[in-house]
């Protein structure tokens, strides 16, 4: 018996069903990341071998399509991109899921569009319009009510807002980046050369730990579902599915999140904390339906 091959109509019909699946995924991040926290893993050990695993299959990936690596004055902002965009990023978001709790973690890093709005208008003179500034106004207030609602399970402190927003910040390095370098290269290329740069940025400060079994497997499961297969669903998504509506189902992320956390960890935000959630994912959405038609980060 041969398989049915795939037709144009039926790609169609899965594609929201793919973003909705990389929307999942990327909302277990937090709670794959507490799990092998919770097995004994530090925060940044947990940062590391997500870069160094999802690292390899992005190299594996890329050398399977014979994608070419950048090269020359790409390969080095590329370098400098896995700094800032693997090595701080992955490491402040453990450090915030640690801090504060994986729900928090998760809605702040909705920041990151506010942040793509502000620095567009500061180092590129984009328009930051009414709506713009009215997003960027509503993440502040968001941020502010979660600051003051806090909830059950959840921990809303300095460092845990700061280590929340500084991942935000630097996932939103994602969107310039690939506005810049994804329509040049193919980004498990990208990828595989930042990951692992990423990688060597975190290795001085980790300290390694012995890991049971349970805390492999988070760690194998964090690379490779939330990480990589995240990635190849949303953008086998994408290739079917306008980027507005992938962004109205990748919002779901921190839902995800949030119910996930409240089960299996007992992490509520209180009903004031959930308006200022509120508040910044939909913030979120608003800047990223204006700018749909720009490259969408391709892996958290």
């Amino acid at each position: 018996m041969t398989a049915r091959p795939v037709t144009a109509g039926t790609a169609v019909r899965r594609a929201p069903l793919l973003i909705l699946t990389a929307a999942v995924l990327w909302g277990l991040l937090g709670i794959l990341g507490k799990s092998a926290q919770a097995a004994g893993v530090s925060p940044l050990e947990v940062a590391f071998w997500r870069a160094t695993l999802a690292g390899g299959l992005y190299a594996l990936h890329a050398g399977v399509i014979r994608a070419p690596l950048p090269r020359g004055r790409d390969l080095w902002i590329t370098a400098a991109f896995g700094v800032a965009g693997v090595s701080v990023f992955y490491g402040t978001y453990q450090l915030a899921v640690r801090a504060g709790g994986a729900s928090l973690a998760s809605v702040l890093l909705y920041t990151a569009p506010a942040f793509v709005a502000v620095m567009g208008w500061a180092f590129w003179r984009e328009r930051l319009g009414w709506k713009e500034l009215g997003a960027v106004v509503g993440t502040l207030l968001g941020i502010a009510l979660i600051s003051f609602g806090g909830g059950q399970g959840v921990t809303v402190s300095a460092p845990a807002l700061g280590f929340g927003l500084a991942a935000g910040f630097t996932y939103s390095l994602y969107y310039l980046y690939g506005k810049a370098f994804f329509h040049r290269y193919a980004p498990p290329a990208l990828l595989a050369v930042a990951l692992p740069v990423g990688a060597l940025g975190l290795l001085p400060l980790v300290h390694f730990s012995p890991k049971t079994l349970s805390a492999w497997i988070s760690l194998l499961a964090l690379s490779f579902f939330s990480t990589y297969l995240a990635y190849l669903a949303y953008s086998a998504g994408l290739r079917h599915l306008n980027a507005t509506r992938a962004s109205v189902i990748a919002s779901l992320e921190p839902v995800v999140a949030a119910v996930l956390a409240a089960v299996l960890y007992a992490e509520r935000l209180s009903p004031l904390a959930l308006l200022g959630a509120a508040l910044v994912i939909g913030a979120a959405l608003a800047l990223s339906l204006r700018s749909s038609e720009e490259p969408h980060p391709p892996v958290e």
